[in-house]
């Protein structure tokens, strides 16, 4: 298989089930951000970070797969003529929802209470959980949009957006592991 089929050198490319787009299409744009994140995700399990860390964020990556390729798909073409689905694939469930959720709540318990908003930075993994927060936050938007023009598996919306919420705990939890500040969010007075 060649990496490079020239087909879309037109400005356009293909969803599962073969309908063309172009490549600024909002389902392009919902996907590819997912992708994005994925590659973010990447970095951060490429770090010195506890094992256990790393081996949810690539649970996380493997959902990603499937979050990514739902959303490459036309809905129009997402059941065959027989009934069958064109994509022989796990769907995103309650259970991935509930599974950030648990990890969330696992790692908040670790962590001090809240009691202003956090800049991101501190250390730079902790950065790069913030970036993959943002990306994930742009990718929610995007999905968000594409549901307003073409319904989008609601499973899909949930997990990205609780994804979001997972990212910005994981951030504070290394930043407690790695020993970094958090620097407080307090509004300045006007001069």
């Amino acid at each position: 298989m060649k990496i490079y089929t020239k087909t879309g050198d037109k400005g356009t490319t293909a969803l599962f089930g073969g309908t063309r787009v172009d490549k600024h299409h909002i389902r392009i744009e919902s996907y590819g951000t997912i992708d994005e994140l994925n590659a973010w995700l990447g970095l951060i399990r490429d770090q010195e970070i506890a094992i256990p860390i790393k081996n949810n964020i690539a649970l996380v990556q493997e959902k990603l797969f499937t979050v990514g390729a739902i959303l490459a798909t036309d809905p129009e073409k997402a059941i065959l003529k027989n009934g069958k689905e064109r994509l022989n694939i796990p769907k995103i469930t309650a259970n991935d929802i509930i599974f950030l959720e648990n990890e969330i709540d696992a790692m908040d318990a670790e962590l001090e209470p809240m009691t202003h908003f956090i800049l991101p930075g501190g250390h730079t993994v902790v950065s790069y959980c913030h970036l993959a927060r943002t990306v994930c936050r742009r990718a929610e938007r995007m999905a968000s949009h594409l549901n307003t023009m073409e319904t989008t598996d609601i499973m899909v919306l949930k997990y990205i957006n609780r994804l979001s919420d997972y990212l910005f705990v994981m951030a504070r939890k290394l930043s407690k592991d790695l020993k970094a500040e958090e620097i407080k969010w307090i509004p300045r007075k006007k001069d």
